[in-house]
């Protein structure tokens, strides 16, 4: 979520700006390798990598990676026992490895064109490689010389890499324009999910009542059809006519989707499948099981519980790709500062792997 909305705020405006990216994280962490916070100069942030105790520290160091042109990077140890200084002040254990980059030049327009490749529905991947003085960047594997000063040629430098993947956002598709479908679609775009309307009664289908969703109108074959539903949609059904859930549900399980999720009691769920098997990509009833009531409350509880689908799908992606990423210690190698002063890149991280709900999730490794 936090890296479209960085991704929407570098398109928006030409401000001044610093990216920080958590490079790796050890112990506790609020978050994981590949988030990121867009820091402006002059204040304001877009995104957020702690609950609030990093940031201002963040934003205090952005203008003079801004004014200096260069990558930096910042070490945080939150262990009270290890730090006297973030340990002490913070509480919250775990070590985290940042990166600041000014948002200028060759990252700018990478950054640009990963959000129009997002919008078309292309994932993609940025890889950075670094030594203490260069950065460069690949965007799918096409080499760009991130613009650094100094430095030898590539094959003579020991080089650190992070990648990250954008993927674009998910879609989410609600057939049923009831109360449910509203609550649920409120919170859809604010989870990272780009959503859908679907219903086959044109009266119900205003934008008033769903804004920010596209909206498709027709019969559940003309949905399929003109959605084109895919492995990666989400799709819930919560119509309540027996009759159009139950063609939605014949159309939609061959397709094999991401998720299905069917609204409705045990004894309705039972009349809707009572000709198919329930596969394990269908969660009926929907939602987790936190005793919702209402509207409001089951939309928290399918949000949760699409958040709890994405997550577990991204982690087996991350899974697989971490199989050929070799592994070292976080910190290992050069000197390590406890004080939150800025790190170069010696040294700077080991294997580690994690997606959060959002855009992007790393893959870092010495190399």
């Amino acid at each position: 979520m936090d890296m479209h909305e960085v991704l929407e705020a570098v398109s928006a405006e030409a401000r001044p700006s610093v990216l920080a990216t958590i490079v790796c994280a050890e112990g506790h962490s609020y978050r994981k390798s590949g988030a990121a916070i867009l820091l402006r100069l002059g204040g304001g942030q877009v995104g957020a990598i702690s609950p609030g105790c990093l940031e201002q520290d963040l934003i205090e160091r952005a203008p003079d990676v801004w004014t200096s042109g260069k990558h930096a990077f910042v070490d945080y140890n939150m262990n009270p026992d290890e730090d006297a200084i973030w340990g002490e002040a913070v509480g919250c254990g775990g070590k985290m490895r940042l990166l600041l980059e000014p948002v200028d030049g060759k990252l700018r327009s990478l950054l640009l064109e990963i959000r129009e490749r997002n919008a078309q529905g292309e994932s993609i991947r940025l890889t950075r490689s670094w030594d203490d003085e260069r950065i460069e960047y690949s965007l799918d594997g096409a080499e760009t010389d991130g613009g650094a000063a100094g430095g030898d040629s590539p094959g003579d430098r020991r080089l650190h890499r992070m990648s990250v993947a954008f993927d674009p956002k998910p879609r989410l598709v609600v057939f049923g324009a009831g109360q449910d479908a509203e609550a649920i679609l409120s919170l859809a775009g604010r989870i990272g999910f780009r959503p859908v309307l679907a219903d086959w009664r044109p009266a119900l289908c205003s934008r008033e009542r769903f804004p920010g969703a596209d909206i498709v109108v027709g019969d559940p074959g003309k949905i399929v059809k003109q959605t084109g539903l895919c492995a990666e949609d989400y799709l819930i059904v919560c119509s309540h006519n027996l009759r159009q859930d139950k063609e939605m549900i014949r159309l939609a399980l061959p397709l094999q989707l991401a998720y299905i999720g069917v609204m409705g009691s045990k004894k309705r769920i039972r009349m809707l499948f009572e000709t198919f098997l329930i596969p394990s990509n269908v969660k009926a009833p929907i939602g987790l099981a936190i005793g919702a009531d209402g509207p409001i409350e089951i939309a928290v509880s399918v949000a949760a519980e699409l958040v709890a689908v994405r997550a577990e799908r991204r982690a087996l992606s991350d899974r697989e790709a971490v199989n050929d990423v070799r592994s070292g210690t976080l910190f290992g190698g050069g000197a390590e500062r406890k004080d939150g002063d800025a790190q170069a890149g010696n040294g700077a991280v080991g294997g580690h792997s994690a997606r959060k709900p959002g855009a992007a999730s790393a893959v870092v490794q010495p190399s």
